[in-house]
């Protein structure tokens, strides 16, 4: 037998044999779905995705997501038989510490995998992402007879991502939008965890997708390879929606006793099993044993090197007649920065410090964007339905359902699902993008702002309403624990500046991180603008610095964030009018903070000084790391209460009174 007489089951049989082999070497795993999905992989794989394996970062490459994450053997023995590298040795590490293949796909890990898929859900709604970011990026770059990004989406899903309410968001979003390079595949197999389906997940999939103005096709054997083959090159020919392709097929196919049931899915089939699946199969190999020729037949690097070699002379023409666009684009496809970003960032800091205005750190936020948008066409902004709250529109906005050459996104209400779209655009390349919501309504969002740290992505999640500050809607809308919660996420970086000069260096911070995402937390009340000197602005960048100083090392150090760092001010100017010695220290992002030196640390909050009160209207029990056991906390230690915020900030202990009163007890 050799490459070409292979059939097309023989060659899905592949992906069978080391996923069962793989899962049970584990002794954990989710053999079912990669099994059942096998024959649909084998004709998307070598039939239809272009990729090339040699480069795994090509930039016109077909992205694919697998949504249905715990299948993730699937994607390994694609990447594995296709020519990437991941060797035999990484799928017989599966699950295992420090390897290249984990419980589920891991941006980062192994070369091909395009996003962090375990949450259900969350993979299709990066693939949303992605397929906006290819249709604006297009609309952006392509010229007449030169489209250097023509490519598609792909994704997998199963029940449980259908299930999840983050796929309602994205995918009525994505039918909005008209985004016809979408392509998902639907392992419509019945079975979950809990075994089958009928009695907890009755849905008409078919006519939810068609309302959302997706093209769907029903009923395809998704173990007839010539059907899914049909189905795809329908799909690709209807350019103006996403398309639903409703795949029926056997979870863990191949198993004679296991196949069609729960006992598959979550669970290794067992070494009879195994041994009986092997037999049902005509299988003769030994695990993770593969004859020459099926490699041969799945083998993509060649084709792929291709794929890529005729891009890039078509590039190449692209380059010769509009060089400052392709330019352009290498820039913003690796995602460097323009040239003078620095220079003009650092002079708008400037002019800001020079110019005072005491405004809300939402209006300050929108100047910043104002500002820097103009520099950065890789901006891709938008709001979950607030923009005329959250301010995130600036004088150049266009938003991307009438014009695809846009920048702006009309989320809808829709945090989680805006969430994880914007983890998409971020993981496919060529912009930078921001979203925005109410800091309560992160909580909406929590586990996609999650999944941006766990990747470690550039994204901007812009946060308003900051705090009890938000006054009559109460306590459902006013943000207590959730600052806290945002610091403690691991890469996550998190910003409450005290007025126009720190929102904007937050923003710099922001665009300029390449290693996390950060989320920025902006006042609905005007906050007044501090002094500072040149030395004082440059540390702003640090996370907290020195505002306010005494001569000599400090009896008190005030620490402050956002809108209390005025309180800290007052409460100091009287405080040292008495001869106290006192020390004002805002630190508008504690993380940054802390990766400084110990030097420069202990500049700012030397060991010596043990008596400190740190102020914010967040939750109390974050600060007790800087200030101490000999210190105190004005924060909150309840929900807020339904009130002008002039008297919550009263009520709950914000004012120059209560400050002052916790001060001169503390010096006692």
């Amino acid at each position: 037998m050799n490459a070409t007489t292979l059939s097309h089951r023989e060659l899905a049989n592949a992906i069978r044999a080391l996923s069962m082999d793989a899962v049970q070497k584990a002794k954990s795993g989710h053999p079912g779905a990669p099994m059942g999905m096998a024959d649909i992989a084998e004709v998307l794989w070598r039939g239809f995705l272009r990729h090339n394996p040699s480069n795994p970062q090509w930039a016109d490459r077909d992205r694919f997501v697998l949504s249905n994450g715990h299948g993730s053997m699937l994607i390994y023995s694609l990447l594995h038989l296709t020519g990437y590298e991941l060797t035999i040795e990484d799928l017989k590490n599966f699950r295992q510490l420090h390897s290249k293949t984990p419980g589920h796909p891991e941006y980062g890990y192994a070369p091909g995998i395009e996003t962090t898929t375990g949450p259900l859900g969350q993979g299709i709604s990066n693939a949303v992402g992605m397929a906006i970011a290819e249709r604006t990026l297009a609309a952006q770059f392509n010229k007449p007879g030169h489209d250097i990004v023509d490519h598609y989406t792909y994704t997998f899903l199963g029940d449980g991502c259908l299930m999840e309410g983050i796929s309602h968001e994205a995918c009525s979003l994505a039918g909005t939008l008209k985004l016809g390079k979408l392509i998902a595949l639907y392992d419509d197999n019945g079975i979950s965890i809990d075994g089958h389906i009928e009695g907890w997940f009755t849905d008409d999939t078919a006519k939810r997708f068609e309302a959302y103005g997706w093209h769907v096709i029903r009923g395809i054997d998704g173990h007839d390879a010539n059907a899914v083959k049909i189905a795809i090159e329908q799909a690709q020919a209807v350019t103006d929606k996403p398309s639903l392709l409703m795949c029926k097929t056997i979870i863990g196919f191949g198993s004679p006793n296991k196949a069609g049931t729960h006992d598959s899915h979550g669970a290794p089939l067992g070494d009879a099993e195994i041994e009986a699946t092997r037999k049902q199969l005509n299988w003769h190999y030994a695990p993770f044993e593969l004859p020459q020729d099926y490699y041969s037949a799945w083998d993509a690097k060649a084709k792929g090197q291709q794929l890529e070699a005729d891009w890039n002379t078509r590039f190449a023409a692209y380059e010769k007649a509009y060089p400052e666009l392709a330019k352009e684009f290498k820039r913003r496809t690796t995602g460097e920065l323009p040239a003078n970003w620095h220079q003009q960032a650092k002079a708008f800091v400037e002019k800001l410090q020079a110019n005072p205005a005491s405004i809300a750190s939402r209006k300050a936020s929108q100047n910043a964007i104002e500002d820097f948008a103009k520099l950065l066409p890789e901006f891709l902004g938008g709001s979950a339905d607030l923009a005329p709250s959250n301010l995130t529109m600036w004088s150049g906005s266009k938003e991307i359902l009438a014009n695809p050459n846009g920048n702006y996104i009309h989320y809808g209400v829709r945090e989680f699902g805006m969430s994880a779209i914007m983890n998409g655009i971020s993981l496919h390349g060529g912009f930078i993008p921001y979203g925005a919501t109410f800091l309560m309504f992160m909580e909406y969002a929590r586990n996609a702002v999650r999944m941006a740290a766990l990747m470690k992505i550039r994204n901007i999640f812009v946060y308003t309403h900051d705090s009890i500050g938000l006054g009559e809607d109460g306590p459902t809308h006013q943000p207590v624990e959730q600052i806290a919660s945002l610091r403690l996420t691991p890469n996550m970086s998190t910003w409450r500046p005290c007025d126009q000069v720190e929102s904007a260096i937050a923003w710099q911070y922001a665009v300029e991180r390449k290693d996390g995402p950060c989320a920025l937390i902006f006042s609905r009340q005007n906050l007044k603008q501090q002094d500072r000197t040149a030395e004082q602005l440059a540390n702003v960048y640090r996370g907290g610095y020195v505002l306010k100083d005494c001569v000599g090392t400090p009896e008190l150090i005030f620490i402050a964030t956002g809108s209390e760092v005025e309180l800290a001010v007052e409460a100091y100017e009287q405080l040292s009018k008495d001869g106290k010695k006192v020390r004002v220290v805002s630190m508008p992002a504690t993380d940054a903070f802390d990766k400084q030196d110990a030097a420069y640390k202990e500049s700012v909050l030397p060991a010596s000084v043990s008596k400190r009160i740190a102020i914010e209207a967040g939750i109390a029990d974050y600060w007790y790391k800087y200030v101490g056991l000999n210190g105190k906390v004005i924060g909150m230690t309840s929900f807020g209460e339904s009130a002008p915020a002039e008297l919550l900030f009263k009520e709950f202990g914000f004012t120059v009174d209560n400050v002052l009163a916790q001060a001169k007890a503390l010096l006692k």
